[in-house]
């Protein structure tokens, strides 16, 4: 059975809300108990510092957030569950990828570009207040990833660039140095995937919205009373669409509780009504976790331990890894040669393929020898991928495939027999 790898944290900057609880928390606990899977879980401090200058608010939040993920069923001797600011390889390797990553995907990240719109409209210098942190945020977040190469991470339908992007880092480094990364995948509930906030808006610390996990049961109540709704009466139909109540709810209740509120909205339900059944049944699923969260929230000894040791086995992965990474860049004792490298040198020896596209817009590709004579130039293809198909039969098959591909092909350069020679040198090379 393959072993599947999930990973996902929460920043380290508020105290941990239902919208964290249902998009992040709850299906990442239910993830953890599949047999075939392999699970990270960790406290993104270091994330936090980009947009938070309290040092007492992030330890805060730091215990917050520990206590409610294992007041939420996270077992710590079935996952590993860190504080990302103990496992030291992650900003080396936020370094080694920050090599690999082009400034101009960074131009595109939406938070910075968010930022920069926003003083643009204010005609203010685009920069003005956006630090170097912010720009680089995606690949702290990716060097979070690919440290332990997960393949799946769950995240809001918002934070999918950043998957992406963590992709495109694991791609340009694999390419340069080898197959070290595997490109991860974004892993979506639709249907919990962003929840509303007091005010309709996405449920967000920076909205000033949010309704606390663990909020005592009475302040609980009142803050889903104060949930915004339109002005409709009692008895008149209510669109469930659109609706934070009903939103909210369907990322609680069953298939069958979800068409039951569905049909009494229809039917006109008051809203003081809808928020009373909304209230009762998130009191239901987090009342059993309450008493639990209280008692870690104030044992933050017994946390730390429980976080000191999720560090010691990640950085029981992340610190051979990080010595290979190491060594693929270069940074290495002095006289060590890798595998590719040695492999590299062989190649550098025998005759090679080079594509190019011209100024035409087509695309070429020519056979020169070890010294860099030409041997045999092409015609322009119509596309990359149908010159690299023909490049490949040609290294497998040698002089035959010169006959099948001769009208693609310039007269050859010289003596054919060298270029016949060349690509049996190829084919035994590979």
């Amino acid at each position: 059975m393959t072993t599947v790898r999930f990973l996902t944290g929460i920043t380290t900057s508020g105290t941990p809300h239902l919208g964290n609880y249902v998009g992040s928390i709850r299906p990442s606990v239910r993830a953890s108990l599949a047999a075939n899977v392999e699970s990270y879980y960790f406290l993104a401090d270091y994330h936090a510092l980009i947009k938070i200058d309290e040092p007492a608010r992030i330890q805060r939040s730091t215990l917050e957030i520990a206590a409610s993920w294992l007041a939420a069923g996270l077992d710590p001797e079935r996952v590993t569950f860190y504080r990302q600011s103990d496992v030291p390889e992650i900003p080396e390797l936020t370094w080694l990828l920050t090599c690999v990553t082009g400034k101009g995907v960074l131009n595109r990240a939406h938070a910075y570009k968010a930022a920069v719109d926003k003083n643009t409209a204010s005609n203010l210098d685009p920069d003005m207040d956006v630090t170097a942190g912010l720009f680089m945020y995606p690949v702290l977040m990716g060097a979070d990833i690919l440290m332990f190469n997960a393949h799946k991470v769950p995240v809001g339908r918002d934070q999918i660039q950043h998957i992406e992007m963590a992709r495109d880092m694991a791609n340009s480094f694999n390419h340069r140095y080898g197959e070290h990364f595997v490109p991860p995948q974004a892993e979506i509930e639709e249907s919990v995937a962003t929840l509303p906030g007091l005010d309709g808006r996405k449920m967000s610390k920076s909205y000033d919205n949010t309704i606390p996990l663990f909020a005592p049961r009475e302040q609980l109540k009142k803050l889903i009373a104060g949930i915004v709704t339109d002005s409709r009466a009692p008895g008149e139909p209510k669109e469930p669409e659109g609706s934070a109540l009903f939103q909210i709810y369907q990322a609680f209740a069953s298939e069958e509780e979800a068409q039951a509120i569905r049909k009494a909205y229809a039917d006109g339900i008051a809203w003081g009504e809808a928020k009373q059944v909304l209230f009762e049944r998130i009191d239901r699923e987090i009342a059993p976790m309450r008493a639990a969260y209280e008692d870690l929230i104030n044992n933050p000894a017994k946390i730390e331990t429980i976080l000191l040791a999720g560090a010691a086995k990640a950085r029981q992965r992340a610190t051979p890894f990080m010595a290979e990474l190491r060594h693929a860049v270069g940074l290495r004792r002095l006289g060590e040669q890798t595998k590719a490298d040695k492999k590299k040198t062989v190649k550098t020896a025998l005759p090679n393929f080079k594509q190019y596209r011209e100024a035409d817009g087509r695309f070429y590709f020519k056979l020169v020898d070890a010294q860099g004579n030409l041997l045999l130039q092409s015609l322009g293809f119509a596309s990359p991928k149908e010159a690299a198909q023909t490049i490949a039969q040609l290294q497998r098959e040698g002089e035959s495939a010169l006959t099948v591909h001769a009208s693609h092909l310039q007269p050859t350069v010289g003596d054919a027999r060298q270029v016949v020679a060349a690509l049996a040198l190829l084919a035994a090379g590979n």
